[in-house]
């Protein structure tokens, strides 16, 4: 059975932080020299009283709304987050009540970061493929923001907040949804994390760390990166993972219109792109005014970029925290 991605959408919080921002609160970053080293200059940023369910509804109403989608009809919610409001319940049961949709649906939460949007879609493909239900509601939505240390110029400089919404149906859509490559390596997960926010250190309490020239470097109650580690992870995992999509997908590099990956930061990206040898008009860049959204990045820069395009075949990567890796196959309809 085919599976179609049939819309998207995407909200973005009306509050800002521009380089010139973080240029106030950190004078050595210079704003222009942050726009050349990450391709971003300008970031969405939640509110203190808004959360990212609040933001999936308002991604999912603007899809509704957008493609003439009727609430009734929905059969399943799939709801990614790294922030949800709860430990308990699931996000995606709120969810469901807060957009009124039928209580004979399906939903639940699950946990990833920047490789979400392509697990999510491939969730989606197997219950549709399964006969069980005939379209999916594909929600992403983070508010990375909430983690981040004041202190922290490298994780505010690359992090911005953002909800996407998917309609992935049975019958009819833009894209067809090809085959899925996966991959997950749990040795990295220090790297990325915010520790003391789960059951394992709930009762630590996080003290700031810095270096011998007094640079902040990491409280345990907020988010950490090793952006080295990260880096290296990235350059070694993303252009196997594209070859095996390839591979998996019986195609050559020369049969792709488009690579569509996880928009993590520019200078990440021309190193996979040159590494892979891939003509740079090949390549979707797609930060410049949201930053790294974690998992609404790739739905960001598809609705921002493909709809009007004539792409027959889009490869998609996400990669990320965990460490977690996925891509796939589009196929224009």
């Amino acid at each position: 059975m085919n599976t179609y991605i049939s819309g998207i959408s995407y909200y973005l919080p009306s509050d800002t932080l521009s380089n010139e921002d973080i240029n106030k609160d950190f004078p050595e970053w210079e704003a222009e020299k942050i726009s050349n080293k990450t391709g971003i200059k300008n970031r969405h940023i939640a509110s203190k009283n808004e959360f990212a369910s609040d933001m999936a509804i308002n991604a999912a109403n603007k899809l509704f709304d957008e493609y003439k989608i009727k609430k009734e009809g929905i059969e399943f919610i799939i709801y990614c987050t790294q922030s949800p409001d709860y430990f308990l319940p699931s996000t995606a049961c709120i969810i469901q009540q807060r957009l009124g949709l039928p209580t004979s649906i399906g939903a639940f939460d699950f946990n990833l970061g920047c490789s979400g949007y392509v697990y999510g879609l491939s969730l989606a493909k197997g219950l549709i493929s399964s006969g069980m239900v005939g379209n999916v509601l594909l929600l992403m939505a983070n508010t990375y923001s909430k983690y981040i240390h004041p202190l922290d110029k490298s994780n505010k400089t690359i992090f911005g907040d953002a909800a996407s919404a998917t309609y992935i149906t049975s019958t009819e859509g833009f894209w067809n949804l090809g085959e899925f490559v996966w991959g997950t390596d749990g040795s990295g997960a220090g790297n990325l994390i915010v520790k003391n926010n789960g059951i394992r250190y709930r009762n630590e309490e996080g003290v700031d760390i810095y270096d011998e020239e007094n640079k902040f470097v990491k409280n345990d109650d907020y988010l950490y990166m090793n952006g080295g580690e990260i880096f290296n992870f990235t350059s070694k995992a993303v252009p196997k993972l594209i070859s095996n999509v390839l591979l998996k997908n019986n195609l050559t590099p020369d049969k792709i219109d488009i690579y569509v990956l996880h928009q993590a930061n520019k200078y990440m990206l021309e190193f996979i792109r040159r590494k892979m040898k891939v003509e740079k008009e090949k390549f979707i860049y797609n930060l410049e005014k949201t930053g790294n959204t974690v998992s609404n990045t790739i739905p960001i820069a598809i609705k921002d970029t493909c709809f009007d395009a004539k792409y027959e075949k889009i490869i998609l990567a996400g990669f990320g925290v965990g460490y977690s890796w996925g891509g796939c196959l589009l196929t224009k309809v």
